[in-house]
């Protein structure tokens, strides 16, 4: 076996890694793959044929070259690995219960800061599955569910920034501080412990390190959204909720772009 070291200049985010995980999906005699998105490097762990590698990197026109290549001895899955994957289920696990109770209690409260970060939790949820599933499912399977729901958010953001713009010039009810309050609060503290949960990884593997970048996002957003909320009590005015919900689904709509790309 060989290791096979590329760099790739344009990998910077997850939505690159999985346009390359999909990409190589096919070539039989590739065993392992190894991200580093910090220095954007990607490991390929194979049985010869690097030229039909390098095509396929190549085609993928993300300015990918080879850094070397060395006789691999190593072992591929370690404890770690099926650790970082069980970390990865429980956070996604909890992404997707904030996303159910802010949705219900954005919905209450009448506040667009709390719809768009629950819809960014969900966004962020979809793309850990994703993550996870792309070890297990087949080529034709991911490329189905990742166009999906790219698209599903990709919807999603289009109606969350359409509907800021309708409440901004509509006579819309003041949102509830005190449920956006509490409920970004309730958020807080789910992403604090996801990223505890993920601090105990030592792992370097990209959906490692990107999931910590994700739940640092969302524990800015929940912030932001606190902020805007405690704005809202004292200048009794919608603007500051309204804001805050047009930036979060607009990092929504950048993620399901991305998503929507690498399902082709």
């Amino acid at each position: 076996m060989e290791k096979s070291v590329f760099f790739i200049k344009k990998m910077d985010c997850p939505a690159e890694e999985q346009i390359i995980r999909m990409k190589l999906d096919g070539l039989n005699n590739i065993k392992k793959l190894e991200f580093d998105l910090n220095l954007g490097n990607l490991s390929v762990f194979h049985d010869g044929n690097l030229e039909i590698i390098e095509s396929s990197l190549d085609s993928l026109k993300l300015g990918s070259e080879i850094v070397s290549t060395v006789n691999y001895e190593g072992k591929l899955l370690s404890e770690k690995d099926i650790i970082d994957k069980k970390l990865l289920w429980t956070v996604l696990i909890i992404n997707f219960s904030v996303f159910v109770i802010e949705i219900i209690f954005g919905l209450i409260a009448n506040s667009m800061g709390l719809i768009a970060d629950a819809i960014d939790e969900l966004s962020d949820a979809i793309v850990y599955g994703l993550s996870i599933y792309a070890v297990y499912g087949t080529l034709l399977i991911k490329k189905r569910i990742a166009g999906i729901s790219g698209i599903f958010q990709l919807l999603l953001a289009a109606w969350g920034l359409a509907e800021v713009i309708r409440r901004y010039f509509g006579d819309e009810i003041m949102p509830n501080f005190i449920l956006m309050i509490v409920f970004s609060c309730f958020a807080l503290a789910g992403n604090t412990a996801s990223l505890i949960i993920l601090n105990k990884s030592k792992s370097n593997e990209v959906h490692i390190k990107s999931s910590r970048i994700f739940t640092s996002n969302d524990i800015i957003a929940n912030i932001g959204v606190i902020i805007a909320a405690v704005l809202v009590a004292v200048l009794q005015t919608k603007i500051p909720d309204l804001f805050i919900g047009f930036l979060v689904f607009l990092l929504v709509l950048r993620g399901a772009v991305r998503i929507i790309r690498l399902s082709k």
